[in-house]
């Protein structure tokens, strides 16, 4: 089984029901004997979770957003992210960058190829063998069909900035989840999040099983 740390995001619609699943698994991996980060996107630090208040609730351009998000990211991956893998933590982080070209890029229609270069630049750290861009090392994506998502939050809670949105922006999300696996489809677990409760556990434990690292 592996030891050293692993870095895994799990990504989805709101609605999808990520939550429930990365309190379990997180509590599976202690009761291995694994050291635990939980955290999440936007935010994950004192700065970030300012940006976050700022990404979900004040009026601005899709730039801007974009901007803060990744600025976010940055201190993220440099106070949070790669302290707890030098660590050897298990790293469950409720969304990444994938979320960012669903939502900024997908959602908003902001210039993917910018995305992109941004990418490269924020998540760049340096490694052994020199400086590389960061990514998990696996991605639970909760494929779930927008309709039965909003049918989900209904009156659930006072919606923020998104997920506010018209069914059609978290149409053009989802598709742009199934470009981003489509792109890296060795990174991703794609998780049928329609189902029972307790079949969504089971796809997402029986994904990390096969990777070697739950017993």
């Amino acid at each position: 089984m592996t030891v050293g740390g692993i870095f895994i995001s799990f990504e989805g619609i709101d609605g999808a029901g990520k939550s429930t699943h990365i309190d379990r698994l997180a509590q599976m991996f202690r009761e291995q004997g694994r050291q635990v980060t939980l955290t999440r996107e936007p935010g994950g630090t004192p700065l970030a979770e300012r940006l976050r208040a700022m990404v979900l609730n004040d009026p601005m351009d899709a730039m801007t957003e974009a901007l803060l998000v990744f600025a976010g990211r940055r201190d993220h991956l440099l106070q949070c992210i790669e302290p707890a893998l030098v660590r050897g933590d298990v790293v469950l982080c409720d969304r990444f960058t994938d979320a960012t070209f669903a939502y900024q890029g997908g959602g908003r229609g902001f210039d993917l190829e910018m995305l992109s270069t941004l990418e490269r630049w924020v998540q760049a750290v340096q490694g052994q063998g020199g400086e590389f861009t960061r990514q998990p090392d696996l991605t639970v994506w909760f494929d779930l069909a927008p309709e039965i998502a909003a049918q989900r939050l209904q009156g659930a809670r006072v919606p923020d900035r998104f997920e506010a949105q018209p069914l059609e922006f978290f149409k053009r999300v989802a598709a742009a989840y199934q470009s981003r696996m489509n792109q890296s489809p060795q990174r991703f677990a794609q998780i049928d999040a329609g189902g029972t409760r307790e079949n969504v556990w089971d796809a997402v434990r029986l994904a990390l099983v096969n990777r070697g690292w739950l017993a």
